[in-house]
This record gives structure tokens, C-alpha cells and sequence, in this order.
């Protein structure tokens, strides 16, 4: 750590470690800020970070929205857009994940979840963040793209590849894997653009006939949408999937509790997702320049919102660190952020994850952990290598 740095993002890290750092300065130094990855800021209070997610006129995402950030530069919306250019690109995507559609989707998701499962239990345990958490997501994420089914096992290889190249700040194989990434969104353009489908039910159709000041979104655009598209929906899950397994397998009454009562899964997820956020690099510019506990930030520099320590924030959650299926002010969580970037695929993610959930318990009759946890890096926060022993429910 360089003289003058508040904290160290680069120092060596356990699963439970950052935790421990961002407790200590939600209560020595709310605004932190390091020299690392180029300088930025850290906001770890809750109060703090709901204010500024939902303040897009102070707190900009067109300039910095992820530490470390695309080592390449480039910007994609509708994560590094701000309104009114960012808004036609939600409403596209927002049209296709109302509630009927989700509906459609649970059974197909939970065939997914079922056969990619299933390796796992056979070989008596494996890693389920690495392997499941990372297949099943890329099924979810094609279901809602209409994906070709061939394109699936391709692109959840080619986004892990992508991921781990971007937290390496890898810009050669970040490029290689990004652009096969696009490749498959230009692909779906195309052929959107031949065969239209229903914009409710295709989010490729749906930004191809979305408009912006009465003009169509231009194709690269789509493009980048899509692309974007593409990655989101598997950057968190197998770390939420892995956090939540390590959970469970140090709290075997939960465990057994959840199985033995799977009506209570919609309620732990949401205590699973306050607990362990997997984003701590989110990050905005300002406007201009703004004085936050004595602290100035100028126009410019980057101010991560620390979803992960604000979950976990003590004036707001009692005994945050604590698992509480009952806790009063759930709701209160900003796993999905605030504001008009608040995570657009939030539903389709819940109903993805309790999938997942409801398979994994309902197939075994006891999982636990059997090596070491490998904890991720940033710009997110959690698991990503999680072995576990399972012991399949018998037939």
C-alpha cells in the first residue's frame, strides 16, 4: 500500500477478509480512497452509496462505471451511458422481462438447472461455482436472448475466459474474447433483422424496434447492448451461487432447514444477496466537484459505490453479518443498486438463483466444503472457486 492510500485493494484477500476491511472503514473512513488501479474512491456507508446510485445527475456512469475498467476504453450502453441516451436501451430490455415471460421461463430453467447439476452429483462433488455457476447462468441468459442452443456452452466458456482477463487487466485476451462475444451479437442482429420477433419476448427485437427522438437505436449500438448483454447475466451468479453454498455449508441447520422447507427459499435469497453482493467496483464520476465526510472528489476521478460493505452497514442491518431469514428491512438491500442503473435483469436473476437453489437442496441430502475457497478479486467481491463434497438425496 502507497503512503497516503486508506486501504489496499491489491493486498492479499480470504472470502471473509473484506468484510473485516470494509467494516473497519464504514467506521474510520467512509470516503476511502487508494492509489491503486489509478486512483479511486471508495464509499462504504449505506446512506452514502443509496444517495449517490440514485443521483445520475451528480454522479455520472458516461465517464468511469467499473474499477478496474475495459482496459481497452471502450463503453457500452446502457452500463456507461447516462439519461436520456441511456433510457431507450432500459425500456428495450425492461419490456422482456415482465412477469408473464419469467413465468414461461422457471420450468425451462429448472430442466437447465437439473441436468447441469448432474455431473456434480454423479462425481459425488465438485466445484459449484466454476462448473454449475457457471454453465447454468449461460442457459438463463440464452433462454432470455433466444440464443441459438449450440452458441451456449461456447459463450459460458468464452465469458468466464472474458472475466478473468478483465480482473488480470489482460487487454489481449480481454479483445480476443470480447470480440467473439460480439460476433454473436452481430449474428443475432442480423438475423433479427431478417426474422423479427416479438419485442416482448426478444430483447434483440425488442432494441431493433426501440427509438430514440423518433429514430431507430443504431445498429452498433444494438450491438454494443447486446454485447453487453451477453456477460452481465454471468459475471455474479457464480459468485452468489458459491457465497451461498459456502454459507450453507457451515450452517448445516440452515441447511437442512431450507430443504426440508423450500417455501422459505424466495425470503433466504434475499438475505443470501444482501449478505454476499458481488460488486464492490461499480463506480461514477462526478459532475463536479463534491465534499463527502470532509472528503473533496473532483470531476474525473472514479467513486466506487461499495454495494457489498452498504448491505452490510450496521446502522442499517442489525448484526449485519448475521444470516436473518425474518430481518424486518430486507427490502432495505441494494444487491440490484438504485436509480436508473439499478440491475435491469433483477427478476429474471431472483428467479434464476431460486432455481438453482431448489434443484441443488431438493437433489441432495448433505453438501460441504472440500478444499479451499478461492475468493475473486475486483471489481467484484466473493467466491469463485468453491469444492464441495455432495451427497446426492437418494433415489
Amino acid at each position: 500500500m502507497n503512503p497516503g492510500d486508506d486501504f489496499d485493494p491489491l493486498a492479499a484477500e480470504t472470502f471473509d477478509s473484506p468484510y473485516e476491511t470494509y467494516r473497519d472503514l464504514r467506521a474510520r473512513c467512509p470516503v476511502a480512497h487508494t492509489s491503486a488501479y489509478g486512483g479511486f474512491w471508495a464509499l462504504t456507508r449505506y446512506a452514502d452509496v443509496k444517495a449517490a446510485a440514485a443521483d445520475p445527475h451528480l454522479y455520472i456512469s458516461s465517464v468511469r462505471a467499473v474499477v478496474p475498467s475495459d482496459p481497452r476504453g471502450i463503453r457500452r450502453p446502457p452500463l456507461n451511458f447516462d439519461a436520456p441516451a441511456h433510457t431507450p436501451f432500459r425500456r428495450a430490455l425492461d419490456r422482456t422481462l415482465h412477469r408473464r415471460r419469467l413465468a414461461e421461463l422457471e420450468p425451462v430453467l429448472a430442466e437447465h438447472a437439473a441436468r447441469e447439476l448432474r455431473p456434480l452429483l454423479d462425481a459425488g462433488g465438485g466445484d459449484i461455482a466454476a462448473q454449475f455457476g457457471t454453465t447454468y447462468p449461460a442457459f438463463v441468459a440464452a433462454e432470455w436472448l433466444n440464443l441459438p442452443a449450440g452458441q451456449v456452452r461456447h459463450l459460458a466458456a468464452t465469458a468466464s475466459t472474458w472475466v478473468a482477463a478483465w480482473r488480470a487487466q489482460d487487454g489481449d485476451l480481454v479483445t480476443e474474447k470480447s470480440n467473439e462475444m460480439y460476433q454473436m451479437a452481430r449474428d443475432l442482429v442480423a438475423d433479427r433483422k431478417r426474422t423479427p420477433r416479438d419485442p416482448e419476448l426478444d430483447p434483440a427485437s425488442s432494441l431493433l424496434a426501440e427509438t430514440h427522438d423518433g429514430e431507430p437505436i443504431p445498429d452498433d449500438l444494438v450491438i454494443g447492448a447486446l454485447r453487453q448483454s451477453l456477460v452481465v447475466g454471468l459475471v455474479a451468479p457464480p459468485l452468489l451461487l458459491g457465497g451461498i453454498c459456502v454459507h450453507l455449508s457451515r450452517d448445516r441447520p440452515l441447511q437442512d432447514r431450507l430443504r426440508a422447507e423450500p417455501e422459505l427459499l424466495p425470503a433466504a435469497l434475499e438475505e443470501f444477496l444482501r449478505l454476499y453482493t458481488p460488486y464492490r467496483g461499480f463506480a461514477r464520476t462526478v459532475a463536479r466537484e463534491v465534499e463527502v465526510h470532509g472528503r473533496r472528489i473532483r470531476p474525473g476521478e472514479p467513486v466506487t459505490l461499495v454495494y457489498a460493505s452498504a448491505n452490510r452497514d450496521e446502522s442499517v442491518f442489525e448484526e449485519p453479518d448475521t444470516f436473518r431469514l425474518d430481518r424486518p428491512n430486507i427490502g432495505q438491500h441494494l444487491a440490484f443498486g438504485r436509480g436508473p442503473h439499478r440491475c435491469a435483469g433483477m427478476a429474471l436473476a431472483r428467479l434464476s438463483l431460486r432455481v438453482a437453489l431448489a434443484e441443488l437442496l431438493g437433489a441432495t441430502s448433505h453438501f460441504e466444503l472440500a478444499g479451499e475457497i478461492e475468493p475473486t478479486r475486483m471489481p467484484e467481491l466473493g467466491a469463485q472457486r468453491v469444492p464441495l463434497q455432495i451427497t446426492p438425496r437418494p433415489a
